[in-house]
């Protein structure tokens, strides 16, 4: 406890003068009316009897007076675990309610921590927290795993546009911005990155998803645990920082927009030298400058909105969401109470990921179902993955004849977007002229047809028929671009990509990949080097090819055509 306490946490311990403001604020309170043990100040007490036994003179001189004790057996830590883990959910609807200005919140995640150092948390906790700290992300969703989802929707994405420039870009360096994720996403949700890159898209934005440090949920603001919660908060930064990133922005999701953009740098000890906003400001900027277009017709169901507790409360996000709802629905329903005064969706601080709690957690979740119910709306809007869960659980429970969906759903969903005119002939061959291309395919009609379309576009082309020529001409001739198959007798393509990007002097040499069997991508992506710049499956059109080249060649940054 000494290496936690600071000015803010003993402030609030200290400060609580036992009014009861805070009671009538907490969901807890409202659903068990007859059980005190549920309110702020004496959860808070439990807490702060160790504080005033240890560290305030009160308790060494009269620790009967001030109730001061500690914790000495494995029965009073358990209690001191239900009380910080299962009944709160940090939501500090007590704290803006206290005349104190007493944060139970921070107290209590204080509490957590020191639990957590002594191996006292619920088992999801810990395993949850295991995750984040070996595998890079709180759902344990593998690199390859995560890159083949990434794919996949790029691959869905591109043919429902028609327009081989929506792919979705991966570790692509000096870009605008840097889009970061929630696992839920890749494991459970993905059409939530698939919407974010139509919008992304259709606004024309300089953007990419990294290949690591995407994770931008933070267990350690859930745990307490400021060292886990330093070290993925530092992920995030340095691989933005590596990509040359000017801005991160952050999906949906509370608790992660709070702890990558307002604590993370106080637990990683750093400064950063871009700028993070969460995509709900991203996305009112693009329709207010008008870069994207919307039609609001197109999503007439009535809405209303559920104020994300770490969103509103602790980063005062309001109107924001508000703001793109009016421009993309016809129908929207204010909830009572609503922005600093919402209730908790009673999935936040982690809640569900302890399923010890969940009786208790379900029975508390009647105040929000009120509330839903008394809108009349068909959806409920949040902003918060953790809200999606947490609201289609008491959703269920209640049997409310609702559904949950985020901003990005609406607005995708919203999109006007125009066809987008092809690349002239003339662009592709001045982005074409004088590059020096190295074609790599053991099929003769195939190198043929490459090797004739991009000379008739004014590129000198190299060709090899097996992976080991294709290397050993790369390596002697230097190009401006490879094209490479995978399926080849020898040295497979996965092998000459790999090699290519391990050496010094080829691994900047952007690489398409071009392959007849699509099951074959894992040669690529489960290999622990940079992605590859373009990949296009056979058969090959003309107009696809030369679209996709145009694209790759341009984005190097070695040539601007528009």
């Amino acid at each position: 406890m000494a290496k936690k306490v600071n000015r803010q946490i003993a402030l609030s311990l200290a400060a609580c003068v036992h009014c009861g403001n805070c009671t009538e604020s907490c969901h807890y309170v409202l659903a068990n009316p007859g059980d005190p043990t549920y309110a702020p100040a004496y959860k808070a007490d439990r807490i702060r009897r160790i504080f005033k036994r240890h560290f305030d003179w009160t308790g060494s001189v009269l620790p009967w007076w001030v109730k001061a004790g500690s914790v000495f057996t494995d029965e009073e830590l358990e209690e001191l675990k239900d009380v910080a883990f299962g009944k709160c959910t940090n939501c500090r609807r007590c704290s803006l309610n206290c005349p104190m200005g007493v944060d139970f919140a921070v107290v209590n995640r204080m509490a957590r921590g020191l639990l957590v150092s002594v191996g006292v948390m619920p088992a999801g906790v810990a395993v949850v927290s295991k995750d984040q700290w070996e595998i890079g992300n709180q759902m344990g969703v593998l690199k390859e795993d995560y890159i083949e989802t990434i794919q996949w929707m790029s691959e869905e994405l591109v043919e429902a546009l028609g327009e081989p420039g929506a792919a979705i870009p991966i570790d692509k360096p000096g870009c605008d911005i840097m889009y970061t994720i929630n696992p839920r996403e890749a494991k459970y949700d993905p059409r939530t990155i698939s919407d974010a890159a139509r919008i992304f898209h259709a606004a024309g934005e300089s953007w990419t998803m990294p290949s690591e440090g995407w994770d931008m949920t933070n267990f350690g603001l859930f745990s307490g645990d400021d060292e886990l919660g330093g070290a993925v908060a530092r992920r995030v930064y340095e691989k933005a920082i590596e990509l040359g990133a000017r801005r991160v922005v952050m999906s949906e999701c509370g608790h992660g927009y709070r702890s990558t953009r307002c604590e993370g740098q106080n637990w990683a000890g750093m400064d950063v030298p871009f700028e993070m906003e969460s995509s709900v400001v991203t996305m009112l900027r693009y329709l207010n400058e008008g870069r994207i277009k919307v039609d609001k017709t197109r999503n007439t169901t009535p809405v209303t909105y559920h104020d994300s507790c770490n969103n509103a409360r602790s980063c005062g996000m309001f109107e924001e969401p508000r703001e793109v709802l009016r421009h993309v629905v016809t129908d929207f329903r204010e909830m009572y109470p609503n922005r600093a005064e919402n209730f908790c969706c009673t999935g936040g601080g982690g809640a569900m990921s302890m399923s010890e709690y969940t009786p208790q957690r379900l029975k508390s979740a009647k105040v929000k179902a009120d509330q839903l119910r008394a809108t009349g709306a068909k959806v409920v809007v949040t902003s918060c993955h953790n809200c999606v869960d947490g609201l289609t659980d008491l959703i269920r429970h209640y049997k409310l004849d609702m559904k949950v969906t985020q901003l990005v759903n609406l607005v995708s969903d919203a999109l006007v977007i125009e066809k987008r005119a092809a690349v002239p002939v003339t662009m592709i061959a001045a982005v074409l002229a004088g590059r020096r291309i190295l074609v790599v395919d053991d099929e003769p009609d195939v190198r043929t047809f490459l090797t004739a379309l991009l000379e008739d576009n004014g590129a000198t082309v190299f060709a090899a028929a097996d992976g080991g020529g294709g290397l050993a001409l790369a390596r002697k001739e230097k190009p401006d671009l490879i094209t490479l198959d995978l399926s080849m007798p020898g040295m497979d393509g996965g092998k000459v990509f790999e090699a290519i990007r391990k050496d010094p002097e080829l691994a900047k040499v952007p690489v398409c990949i071009i392959t007849g069997k699509p099951e074959l991508r894992k040669l690529i992506y489960e290999r622990d080097v940079p992605p590859p710049e373009g990949y296009i499956d056979k058969p090959i059109s003309e107009e696809t090819l030369l679209a996709n080249i145009h694209r790759i060649l341009d984005i190097t940054g070695e040539h601007k055509a528009h």
